[in-house]
Parts: C-alpha cells; structure tokens; sequence
C-alpha cells in the first residue's frame, strides 16, 4: 500500500526479526500508526525464518528446536497487532530528517516517520581465506536458509569450517536436516577458552546457566554422531582450479588435506551498520565483537534524537536479547511520539531490562572464547578481500601503508564499490588499515555510504511522484 507523503508515520520500524517484530507490535499496541517493512516474504528474519509454516512437532520444528519455535508467539502477537507490514520491501535510501525511499514489487514510495527504529539485524562476518571465492563455498548462513526456507539440504557431504556458538547449532541442524556432514573445522584457539573463564562468573547468572548448557548439548550431540572433528584449525585453505576440490589446514600442529566439493564458512556476526552509516549516525569499534556498531544510549537512541536501533544492528545480542532491546526502543518512541509518560514507559522497561540482562549474561564469555582468527581480520597478501572488485589484500595494505584510509582505498581500488557495497569487505579493509597504522580503528575508519543501499532500477525510481 502506498502512503501519500502527506501523511507521515507516527513510526517506521525496518527489519521483521525479533527486534523489529517487538517494537512493532508494541508500538501498535499503544495507538501508533506504525509501517514494517522488510526485504523477505514472511515475518520472523532470519531467526524465525519460515516460522509460520513450521508446525508443533512438524519437520521444521524437529530439525530446528525450541528456540526456533519460540518465534511462533512472537509472530502471533504480531499478526493480532493493527500493524501494516509490507513485505518483500528494500529501503534503499533514507535522510537524517527521515525521509525515506522505499521498493515494493517495482515500484517505490517516499514515506515519511517521525520516529524510525532500525531492526535490520546482522550480516556474517567475511571469512577471506586463500580460495574462499571458488563456486563450492558458501556461509553456513545460506545452508541455514535453505534448511529454514524449505528444508532443502544439500545431498553431497558438507566440510564446515569455523567457530561459535552458531556454528555448532548449525552443525546439528545439518544432522538433523540429513545433512552430509564430512568434517568439522573448529577454528577456536584454546588460549581464548583459558582466557574467557574470567567471564564465568556472570555467565554463570540470568539466562546464562541455560545457554551453556545447550551448546554443551550440542557439542555432545556431534560427538555422539562420530563426525571427524579437527580442532585449534589454522591455515586453512580451500584448494580447486574452477570449483572447490578439497581443504587443506594446519590442526594441533600437524598438516591434514580432505576432499570436499562444498565447503561452509561461519566465524561469527557482525552488525549490519550500512543504514546507519548512511543516516549519519556515529559509530564506535566493538573491541570484544571486532566490529562497528552504532553508539547508543540504554534505549537504543543513535547521536539522531529520532533514530533508534534494536537488535544485533546495534551489537551482537541474540534473538531473545534482540525482543527485548525491540520494546525498550519502542517504549522510548513511545514517549517521544507523546503516547506515553516517563513513569509508564520507565515501569514497563524495568520488566523487558530484567529480562534482557539475564540474557546478555553469557555474552562476555561467548566474546572472549570465539574471537575472529587473526588471519581473517587481516589476511594475507594475495588472499581476495573485496570478491565484487577482485582486490586483494597485499593491493589494500600498500596503500594503507601509505597512509590512506578505507574511502581513499575505495577511490583508488574500488574496493567497495560493487553490489555488495562493501559488506563483505569493508570490516576487513577496516582492520588493514588499522594493522597498518598501528592502532585500533576508530568510528570514522569506514567506507562513506551513499544511496542507494540496494540495487533499485531506473524503471523503480521513476515511478517516485
């Protein structure tokens, strides 16, 4: 449905994941004419992703879990709520005074909000290693989808490589799923698991005890299947002329080469920050999450009094941690849009921030145990960094040498300028020239973001009144 501009949203809500979904939902039920938009064709982002076809007991349901099903609410709740959803939508640009262009089905509309909350999620992390670009690799995250979307899994045996706590839910998802499974890789160091028991502590309380007793679930699962596990991975390597033809890698000190024909990649997420970048907010260096993610205050509040961020676009939380992060930010817009007062959305936030620390709990640990291998942050010379520009990461670190940053790299390598518009490489050209300056990156150590943020036709701007 197409919204005259005259008309403004009281909120505009972007994302239909956990975080989106709950602020939403709250702020419709509080009176608000509020728009969802979201790129997919159901509710539920890529957590919940097909939620509304997955039956109690069904197939989806068994290869996926409880979590997974947790959605189901989170969705119902949604669904009963007077909020217009459009799906199948790509904000593609948007101003700081919230002006927004978005495309739905050809054509695009200019939407107006007074208050915007970004729920648009997280992106994995770029895993640039010597042959990652050959036909045959993919993201353990696009395995998960096809599982997810259709329950669709690959029939040829399956070498996943990386580390964290989604790499090892995917691993029994795969199983589950009737996945081939012909090695796992676990690049995790053991110096960092001795070096995360400082954080035992607190991920001892809260939801914490919980979480760490399903990853050692998991864990026990896969050994339970027999499935040849190598662990301490470095060096790794995906060795094939036209497509993948196997994997070699150093274990514990010792040199091993397998055969594959696919191979799934997964060290970790990181905050999609494009939009935000984009509508000028400012942003900060993760030193735990090695990443950037938008300064926020404790509601989610961006350095634009308009603009709030929920969710893992804000840093790295988790799907239960991201609904509550939703209506903190919700209640915040809510006050903002003159709903309600201080007292109301102050007694209502103590509930969801109870909640919400109870699940942040284990993050500290989960931060120190699975940090990003060194040769990935900052890969070596010949190894390809921006796949859309075939640049690699020796052309990156002369000129970061130099003494140039990641916008006078892009200008002089287009490093960043393809379709992907830098998320894959940005975060890594970020660290080259961190490496090579010696010091951490700071907020504006990025690509400058222009519209449009995806790719939109000419035939899909003309149809703007």
């Amino acid at each position: 449905m197409t919204e005259p501009a005259s008309e403004p949203w009281d909120a505009v809500v972007v994302g239909a994941g956990p975080a989106g979904l709950a602020a939403s939902t709250l702020l419709a039920e509080h009176g608000t004419r509020v728009l969802l938009l979201d790129e997919q064709p159901e509710p539920g982002g890529q957590i919940y992703r097909g939620i509304e076809r997955a039956a109690a007991g069904g197939t989806r349901a068994r290869i996926l879990g409880a979590d997974y099903m947790h959605g189901a609410s989170l969705v119902a709740r949604f669904r009963a709520s007077s909020v217009t959803y459009r799906a199948e939508t790509s904000l593609w640009h948007a101003t700081p005074e919230l002006a927004l262009f978005a495309s739905h089905r050809g054509a695009t509309d200019r939407l107006h909000a007074s208050q915007l909350i970004l729920a648009t999620g997280a992106m994995e992390r770029a895993v640039p290693v010597p042959g990652w670009t050959l036909p045959g690799v993919v993201t353990a995250g696009a395995l998960q989808i096809l599982i997810k979307g259709s329950t669709l899994a690959p029939d040829q045996p399956v070498v996943l490589a990386g580390s964290g706590p989604l790499f090892y839910l995917l691993a029994t998802q795969c199983l589950a799923a009737g996945v081939p499974i012909a090695a796992l890789l676990d690049t995790a160091e053991p110096r960092h698991m001795v070096s995360a028991a400082g954080a035992l502590p607190r991920a001892l309380a809260g939801a914490g005890p919980s979480y760490l007793r399903k990853g050692f679930a998991l864990m026990a699962q896969l050994r339970r299947a027999r499935i040849p596990t190598f662990r301490a991975v470095r060096d790794l390597e995906i060795v094939g002329d036209d497509r993948v033809k196997g994997v070699r890698f150093k274990s514990r000190g010792k040199e091993h080469q397998l055969a594959a024909s696919l191979v799934a990649l997964h060290e970790g997420v990181i905050p999609g920050q494009n939009a935000t970048r984009l509508l000028g907010c400012n942003h900060v260096w993760d030193v735990h999450q090695f990443a950037f993610r938008p300064m926020l205050d404790a509601w989610g509040l961006t350095s634009n009094p308009a603009i709030h961020v929920a969710g893992d676009a804000g840093g790295i939380v988790g799907a239960r941690a991201a609904e509550h992060q939703g209506r903190l930010a919700a209640l915040d817009a809510l006050i903002r849009l003159g709903r309600i007062d201080s007292a109301t959305r102050d007694r209502h936030a103590a509930v969801e921030r109870r909640a919400l620390s109870a699940h942040l709990a284990v993050r500290p640990l989960l931060d120190r145990a699975y940090p990003p291998p060194a040769d990935i942050s900052t890969p070596a010379h010949d190894v390809i960094v921006c796949r859309c520009e075939t640049v690699t990461a020796g052309e990156v670190r002369d000129l970061a040498r130099q003494g140039l940053g990641p916008n006078q790299i892009k200008a002089a390598l287009r490093c960043g300028m393809g379709p992907c518009q830098g998320r894959l490489c940005g975060t890594t050209v970020t660290q080259i020239v961190a490496e090579a300056r010696g010091s951490a990156p700071e907020g504006g150590d990025y690509y400058s973001i222009r519209a449009p943020l995806k790719p939109v036709s000419i035939g899909e701007i003309s149809t703007l009144g």
